[in-house]
């Protein structure tokens, strides 16, 4: 029975019309899914990932990333804010679901860069509405 995964797209740009010479992103942060699991970097795998094979397929991917933690918070942090993750106030393991949010207010995010620079991007859910 294939394994269940989560996977968490954690940030999504698309440029504007007057953009359409600069690339889209899509940065999909995988919790528990292992390098083997996706059917087009491994044809034996037992799980059927169509969507990320077409991903794949129609862009470029980067298989070649290192993060300082093994759990996911610090791992976040890093990829959104380009910081080594232990500067923040979390020094060890995960935060909680309803603590403060870990990023600062005036922290440049990757999100931040790319709308500065003209790009429209994804909702930030990782903070409660106001």
């Amino acid at each position: 029975m294939p394994r269940f995964f989560i996977a968490l797209a954690i940030l999504a740009a698309t440029a504007s019309s007057a953009l359409a010479d600069r690339p889209n992103f899509v940065v999909i942060l995988a919790d528990d899914m292992g390098y083997g699991d996706v059917h087009a970097l491994n044809p034996s795998s037992e799980i059927p990932t169509p969507n990320l094979d077409g991903l794949m397929k129609s862009g470029m991917f980067f298989s070649d990333a290192h993060t300082p933690s093994a759990v996911c918070t610090p791992t976040r942090y890093g990829l959104l804010t380009g910081r080594y993750c232990w500067r923040s106030r979390l020094k060890s393991g995960v935060q909680d679901g309803y603590g403060p949010p870990l990023i600062e207010d005036d922290r440049p995010t990757v999100a931040s860069f790319l709308k500065a620079n003209g790009y429209r991007t994804g909702p930030y859910f990782a903070r409660p509405p106001t």
